[in-house]
């Protein structure tokens, strides 16, 4: 059993989740963060109007999205929801930004769990990183993370670029068969250039319906935004045990 202590007042209970969208049309299948089914449990979203895929990706610097951000997600705080994050891990960017301005935790990223992970690794294993698009991902964006310029990191446009035009391109069809084979051949280049990798983390949020193929691919636990979402919103809505205790 679940439940969600009334410990300040808001419009809104049950609803842990809060999800700032970027303004797209391409498909959402199940695992992709903007697609409702994907959750376990009850989510909420606010569309940033202007903040289209290949607009936040590849120039959110000069995009002068900061603001709408900020609004979208104080509303989301206002609504009640327990944890708000976003639908585009390269807006880590704006991570100390949006924390500052809300009442509740604010996890911009998949990329922010990267540390935490490393330290659970074994001597001599790293974790390596699937990204949207290696050419945007600049070391301002890993420094967000708090990551180095030397994370072992593949870009979807190294093997492809189906999948990046599909997605940044904001297209209105997704071929999910070919977008997985890109997935798989993404991770293996990423463990040939770096056969020390231990764990993979998929940088988009667009990524996690092919989690399953790179983890069969490769062998190796994948970690993504649904994962680490999961590890923080379970820890508000833990399970009643009944026992001898």
């Amino acid at each position: 059993m679940s439940s969600e202590a009334p410990n300040r007042s808001k419009n809104i209970y049950g609803v842990p989740l809060g999800i700032l969208m970027l303004e797209s049309r391409f498909p959402r299948v199940p695992g992709d963060v903007g697609n409702a089914s994907t959750w376990p449990f009850p989510v909420t979203y606010r569309v940033v109007k202007g903040a289209g895929p290949g607009k936040v990706v590849r120039s959110l610097k000069e995009s002068g999205l900061l603001g709408s951000f900020l609004e979208s997600a104080r509303e989301l705080d206002r609504s009640g929801v327990s944890l708000i994050t976003t639908n585009c891990g390269f807006l880590v960017l704006y991570q100390r930004h949006l924390q500052a301005e809300v009442s509740v935790p604010f996890l911009s990223s998949s990329l922010v769990q990267v540390p935490f992970l490393q330290s659970l690794l074994p001597k001599g294993r790293r974790v390596g990183v699937l990204t949207i698009e290696r050419a945007s991902l600049s070391p301002d964006h890993l420094a967000a993370a708090g990551l180095s310029d030397d994370l072992p990191v593949v870009g979807m446009e190294e093997v492809g670029g189906y999948f990046v035009e599909a997605i940044l391109g904001d297209g209105e069809e997704l071929d999910v068969g070919r977008a997985r084979e890109e997935h798989v051949k993404a991770a293996q280049l990423l463990l040939g250039r770096h056969p020390d990798v231990g764990a993979i983390v998929l940088e988009c949020t667009n990524m996690p319906p092919y989690a399953r193929a790179i983890r069969d691919a490769t062998g190796l636990p994948v970690h993504d935004l649904t994962t680490f979402l999961g590890w923080a919103v379970g820890a508000g809505r833990r399970t009643e045990f009944d026992g001898w205790m």
